[in-house]
């Protein structure tokens, strides 16, 4: 066998991970005239956004605050896409919050090709400069480490061993799974805590690295009724039927009752492919959500009836739901990871099989097999997703590691998150959203306050350049339930990317930075003339 010849780059900036978190580190570095190389596993970048068909997710004040004025570009751009190029009816094209798949979980669920489409857009100029670079289906094969500091990064192409090492002088990780925090050693910690360990009132008793959320292989579908378009059998169809996760409390996963929450009761879900709503009368205030939430508009991506008559047949669903949360084992830090992977994929296969053949319908029949995938939605040659969504990755022993007495309501009698002196950002999210475990626990969901993203939860405590830049900062296992989501992860990045950016220009590094109050302040005025919001308005609650 030929040993490939190992080619090499050399950069300012590396962003290993292509996500929200690390465009929005890209766009940021660049900005401040810094020279940035961008690596990406799939075929898209976006993330969680686009290669995952995880449509916007975000907090009931989003219109107005709570969010970077790049994001609310990117917002914006999804908008226009579909103001200037969909047949829209006359008041969908009027709506100045349009939601193009009318979904009760986001006031922006849109296809993942238009906000692909937009996102290649703003970092289109900087493309054009020569000041930023995406490698796309590269994935991280290794990390080169000289003491306290990443020197490079050893990347490969689809299948193939690593060909190619970039140089840097500071590197992000934005990655999915925490790549270059797990292969540089970077001192990190997976799954649960203790509440030794956190002092949060909900943690449990033990600690488990290998209990981490459960991961969720999304996949888009119309429906077609009178045609059927039932998938092969999948081979482990019969497991997935039957499967009772411990998570589940003895009942099946495949039902259209959910696992239930720690001390709550269970959620009785309904799926009508053929929803006749009122696009306009979503609510997407999560506080409001029934007991017996519907399935089919949760995740919409296409509501027909916003757009011209026969323009679309059907509306367009992604599907990630509690039937497709596979808590079967994690998908890293574990010898058998491989094998989970395939797992929350054949899970999501048999959830598909199952609404078509064996699904309970309303009208007593079952199944509906007129369900079909989509892959030009998902761009696979399946319809499900490039990549699974992945709620936990590794989680970095950062300078401050935000805990759950900092955030959440009940534990904050003066009904305000904690203010951190080095606040880079800002957060929200209608819960401490906690899915069933590979541990056999169920869901959570406490009440967190509007929050603020701490400087120094980006920076390890040993390593001096390297940051991390999505949701591998440094949070809890609970409080990563709020600082995962899409605004979130955006800021994060974004913040990351312009600390990298000034340290590159100004020579002092991240520690630095941290140790210092007039450099923060000089951080914090530059983050503000960006557009970056530091604060919540005073006294906004939950």
């Amino acid at each position: 066998m030929t040993t490939p010849i190992m080619r090499e780059m050399r950069t300012d900036i590396l962003i290993c991970g292509g996500g929200l978190g690390g465009i929005a580190a890209a766009l940021a570095a660049a900005r401040h005239g810094a020279r940035v190389v961008v690596t990406e596993p799939t075929r898209w970048i976006g993330g969680q956004l686009t290669n995952q068909l995880v449509p916007l997710d975000e907090h009931r004040r989003i219109e107005s605050t709570g969010a970077n004025a790049s994001y609310r570009r990117l917002r914006a751009g999804i908008r226009d896409h579909y103001r200037q190029w969909y047949p829209l009816t006359d008041r969908a094209q009027a709506q100045a919050h349009l939601n193009p798949g009318a979904a009760w979980v986001s006031p922006i669920s849109a296809e993942p090709r238009v906000a692909l489409a937009v996102l290649e857009a703003m970092i289109a100029p900087f493309q054009a400069q020569g000041r930023l670079t995406v490698l796309l289906e590269r994935e991280v094969a290794g990390v080169i480490v000289d003491g306290d500091k990443v020197r490079a990064v050893e990347l490969s192409g689809p299948g193939s061993a690593a060909d190619l090492v970039v140089e840097a002088d500071y590197v992000l990780d934005a990655t999915e799974l925490g790549d270059v925090i797990g292969l540089g050693r970077v001192e990190h910690v997976t799954g649960r805590e203790s509440q030794a360990l956190t002092g949060e009132p909900s943690a449990p008793a033990t600690a488990d690295p290998l209990d981490m959320q459960s991961a969720t292989w999304v996949f888009a579908v119309d429906h077609r009724p009178g045609e059927d378009h039932t998938i092969d059998r999948p081979p482990d169809y019969d497991f997935y039927r039957d499967w009772r996760p411990p998570a589940w409390g003895g009942r099946r996963i495949l039902d259209f009752v959910g696992p239930g929450e720690e001390g709550g009761s269970r959620r009785h879900y309904q799926f009508h492919p053929d929803l006749d709503d009122d696009p306009y009368a979503i609510d997407t205030d999560h506080r409001h959500m029934p007991s017996n939430p519907e399935l089919w508009n949760y995740r919409r991506v296409i509501a027909k009836q916003l757009f011209a008559p026969g323009a679309f047949d059907s509306d367009i669903v992604l599907m990630n739901c509690p039937q497709n949360d596979y808590t079967g084992g994690p998908l890293f830090a574990v010898p058998d990871a491989a094998r989970h992977w395939t797992g929350a994929k054949d899970l999501a296969a048999a959830f598909l099989y199952w609404l078509q053949t064996e699904a309970p319908r309303p009208d007593g029949g079952t199944g509906w097999p007129g369900l079909r995938l989509r892959p030009d939605v998902a761009g696979t040659a399946d319809g499900f997703a490039m990549m699974p969504y992945v709620r936990e990755s590794r989680r970095l022993q950062a300078l401050y590691t935000i805990v759950e007495q900092d955030v959440s309501e009940p534990h904050r009698p003066d009904g305000q998150a904690a203010h951190y002196a080095d606040s880079v950002g800002v957060g929200h999210y209608y819960w401490l959203d906690r899915h069933a475990t590979t541990g056999g626990r169920g869901g959570a969901a406490d009440r967190p306050l509007p929050f603020q993203i701490p400087l120094r939860s980006l920076i390890p405590r040993r390593v001096r350049n390297l940051l991390a830049a999505c949701k591998n900062i440094g949070t809890t296992q609970i409080t990563n339930g709020c600082y995962r989501l899409h605004p979130v992860e955006w800021s994060i990045g974004e913040a990351a990317g312009v600390v990298a950016a000034l340290a590159v220009a100004q020579g002092h590094e991240p520690h630095q930075m941290a140790e210092r109050a007039d450099l923060v302040a000089d951080l914090q005025r530059a983050l503000t003339q960006d557009g970056v919001q530091l604060r919540w308005p005073p006294g906004l609650g939950y």
